[in-house]
């Protein structure tokens, strides 16, 4: 599977806000993240970094 899990990065610990993360979409406000399942968030973020071998999208505020 080629899905990751997205995270907030606060201080030094990583909070999930979604997993199984199929599609991030930029937005002038934000990022809307789409899982596998057809659900939807839309976050006030930007991608901090992207680790593709660990399934992890880290965003930051």
């Amino acid at each position: 599977m080629c899905e990751a899990n997205a995270y907030i990065i606060d201080g030094e610990n990583e909070r999930l806000i979604m997993e199984s993360v199929d599609t991030v979409e930029p937005d002038e406000d934000g990022l809307r993240l789409v899982n596998i399942f057809g659900e939807q968030k839309f976050i006030k973020a930007r991608i901090k970094a992207l680790s593709l071998v660990d399934h992890k999208i880290l965003l930051t505020v």
